[in-house]
């Protein structure tokens, strides 16, 4: 069994999120997606979330923040709400003729009950085969593709493992798959 990568192309993650955004029309699935490279929830935080926490009813507007209780860690998280994400929201919340707050942002058949991991790692596979993507991607996949991403850009390596409860940094590393970048970096950088 392979283990979930990140996304590592940038052109492959645009297509993957393009794929149920254009090729095969789907504004669950493209915010699925989207929240999660965006927030870098695990799969089981992700599909708990409802319209509550995301949306302010009261005020008619997106939360600047998502907070939740970790299903796994059982440790509260405050996640901001980027301007593309509140974007993607306000696109699929305009899908439906009316939400209610109680309702799962990612239900299958009925709205009351979540989609499932199962359904969330089909949706993935799907598209992945359709794009004949190289890197074989699951739900974590998400996750490690916003850490991924966090340190190519230079976030702080304290920062991610804060991100992500880990205890040290070469935990961090293996698990979004950078220890083999920088050995490969070396060996393509080094032309003797």
């Amino acid at each position: 069994m392979t283990m979930a990568q990140p996304i590592r192309k940038k052109e492959d993650l645009q297509e993957l999120k393009n794929y149920y955004q254009t090729i095969h029309p789907n504004m669950r699935n493209y915010l699925l997606i989207h929240l999660g490279v965006n927030t870098a929830l695990r799969i089981s935080d992700l599909l708990s979330l409802t319209w509550n926490d995301v949306y302010d009813f009261k005020k008619k507007s997106f939360r600047s923040h998502i907070t939740l209780i970790e299903r796994k860690t059982k440790k509260q998280n405050k996640l901001p709400l980027s301007p593309s994400v509140k974007q993607a929201l306000m696109e699929y919340k305009n899908s439906f003729h009316r939400v209610n707050p109680a309702h799962y942002l990612f239900y299958g058949k009925f709205p009351h009950a979540p989609l499932s991991r199962c359904q969330a790692y089909r949706i993935l596979k799907n598209a992945s085969l359709a794009l004949q993507l190289e890197t074989p991607i699951s739900c974590h996949s998400l996750r490690k593709t916003f850490g991924y991403y966090a340190w190519q850009a230079g976030v702080p390596s304290v920062m991610l493992m804060n991100i992500y409860n880990h205890s040290n940094f070469q935990i961090t590393k293996r698990y979004l798959g950078i220890e083999q970048d920088e050995k490969d970096n070396v060996f393509l950088n080094l032309d003797l």
